[in-house]
């Protein structure tokens, strides 16, 4: 039959505590050596009992090594966290300027297409007629460039036809030419 589950609890008498303390405490003692020996882990415990008496185990020659070791790890967890929260201050402050400067550019974009105007001062009107004048000159002058592009393309496509349509009337006038003082009839096979 199993025991039930001990409640915790303070025990109330002074010499029940002190014998669960000395059994516990062994115990406790018991598996940080099997722990260290079974799994070649580093293991130091310290134990103070309800009067002081320091017990300890260590795995190692000295417990402050491990002790060391652990404030040096502790150190750095503790670096790595304040790290990572400054990291994750630094994106949030990040994005809050991002979304203002989405949040400005938005209101902008709307200005610049006539919308919620009524709010705008005659400066800011002035300012966005200058922004509009800017971009319709913009607008033109790569309108122009396209289109000078175009024009060259086509100059260049009429050359090639021009050029094809020169040698084809070339070879016609050739065949023509043959036929008219060719008394033969099939010579105008062979040239056309």
């Amino acid at each position: 039959m199993a025991r039930g589950k001990v409640q915790l609890k303070r025990i109330e008498n002074a010499t029940s505590r002190q014998v669960t303390f000395s059994k516990r405490k062994n115990g406790l003692l018991k598996k940080a050596y099997e722990l260290s020996i079974l799994c070649d882990a580093e293991v130091a415990v310290i134990v103070f009992s309800q009067k002081g008496t320091l017990f300890k185990f260590a795995s190692t020659d000295q417990i402050q090594k491990t002790i060391d070791r652990y404030r040096k790890n502790a150190k750095q967890l503790h670096t790595d966290r304040i790290d990572v929260e400054q990291s994750k201050e630094q994106l949030r402050q990040e994005s809050a300027n991002m979304a203002k400067k989405i949040e400005i550019i938005k209101i902008l974009q709307r200005k610049l297409l006539g919308q919620d105007l009524d709010s705008c001062s005659p400066e800011e009107l002035h300012d966005i007629g200058n922004q509009l004048e800017i971009s319709l000159s913009n607008i033109r002058a790569r309108k122009t460039q396209l289109f000078k592009e175009q024009i060259e393309q086509l100059q260049a496509k009429e050359r090639l036809l021009l050029m094809e349509n020169a040698r084809l009337t070339k070879q016609v006038n050739a065949c023509f030419s043959l036929y008219i003082h060719s008394s033969q009839p099939n010579m105008r096979n062979d040239c056309c």
